[in-house]
């Protein structure tokens, strides 16, 4: 099959990228598997992990590279042996596009977790099909292709640009309140950081029937943070004892979003109730605070991770959302503003979530 366009996209090229230096460019994508769609992107949500990925601060990345993995657009080119999408759909990827899909996590629907290693929607090395051997690249660009079982079908329902920050952010913190049981067995869920993730970690406890508690350092966005279904706010001004005493043993699940390497760990842990869980989904570049063996064996808490969704939790997450009318708050911007975009968000100015929009495609500022 002819191809008609070409694939083209905002670079990084080194380190010095993360300055406003992305290079608008051609790339060489995979090869075309008849497992493959080809997307004409329209939208993609703006995550930390692109701007932690092209500065080098998670390790030395494949340059060149394009980040940007909550991408949304029409689907132009479909292998024949994708079967849930056809050309012309409006579709999605999130932030994984392949696993070996054949070891025992991918066949129970953990892909996330495969015991081979995920294939990121950039940055990544696909290990299977045509395309084995190739890099994986994102979606601050035209066009982009990646495996079929990895792309999903937008509800009719949603609005495609507030759709595509769901298919990370959302679906990251949306696993684990599904996973712990926010709503159901835990029925006070506490929020850490309401910036990208957290807001979403707001909007979808409340969703799913939870009591939620809004945790920031400042008290800068508690307006926001009641308006989105939190029902309780608690600034943590100072990290001591103090700010969490009021509140302690409140809690039966914290999801927390922060990249804060100095969180005040223990601070959290107090809020939990026996058998209560604390969620890991931010990613310090740096090691957390050292915390004693007695704190937890005392209060009988946990503390785990969790890592973006699996398409069996996006495809859930989505459904969710239609019912619940989950409207997620962004502000969009240029495609061709990129470089703009990555200074104003190191700079700590974006709001929740930055949307880039790319007009040539159809998409919509």
């Amino acid at each position: 099959m002819s191809q008609e366009y070409k694939f083209e996209g905002w670079v990084a090229l080194d380190e010095k990228s993360i300055d406003g230096n992305l290079k608008f460019q051609e790339y060489e994508p995979k090869k075309f598997d008849e497992t493959d769609v080809d997307i004409e992107i329209m939208y993609c949500g703006m995550c930390g992990s692109d701007l932690h990925t092209i500065s080098g601060g998670w390790g030395k990345p494949k340059y060149p590279q394009v980040v940007g993995h909550e991408i949304v657009g029409k689907a132009v080119r479909v292998g024949s042996e994708v079967k849930h999408v056809k050309v012309g759909d409006i579709v999605g990827v999130g932030a994984q596009s392949d696993s070996c899909r054949e070891c025992v996590q991918c066949k129970q629907n953990r892909e996330v977790y495969c015991d081979l290693g995920q294939t990121g929607t950039y940055n990544g090395i696909y290990q299977r099909g045509e395309g084995k051997g190739d890099k994986s690249y994102g979606g601050y660009g035209n066009y982009a292709r990646h495996p079929g079982h990895f792309v999903f079908k937008i509800p009719d329902e949603l609005d495609p640009a507030l759709a595509a920050p769901m298919l990370c952010a959302g679906a990251t913190v949306f696993s684990p309140l599904k996973q712990y049981g926010a709503g159901t067995t835990a029925k006070d869920v506490g929020i850490i950081g309401i910036g990208g993730l957290g807001h979403f970690g707001l909007l979808f406890a409340k969703a799913l029937g939870a009591n939620v508690t809004a945790i920031s350092h400042s008290e800068s966005k508690k307006d926001a943070a009641m308006k989105m279904g939190a029902s309780r706010f608690i600034a943590t001004h100072s990290g001591g004892d103090k700010d969490f005493e009021p509140y302690r043993r409140s809690l039966d699940l914290i999801i927390c979003t922060t990249n804060d390497a100095n969180m005040p760990l223990s601070g959290y842990i107090s809020l939990l109730r026996p058998t209560g869980t604390l969620i890991l989904v931010g990613v310090p570049e740096k090691p957390l605070p050292e915390i004693g063996a007695s704190t937890l064996i005392f209060s009988n808490v946990h503390i785990g991770g969790s890592c973006i969704g699996s398409p069996e939790v996006i495809r859930e997450m989505f459904d969710v959302a239609v019912k619940e009318k989950v409207t997620p708050w962004v502000e969009k911007r240029k495609l061709e503003d990129v470089n703009a975009t990555i200074q104003d968000m190191r700079a700590s100015k974006q709001k929740f979530r930055y949307v880039l929009v790319n007009e040539k495609n159809g998409g919509k500022l």
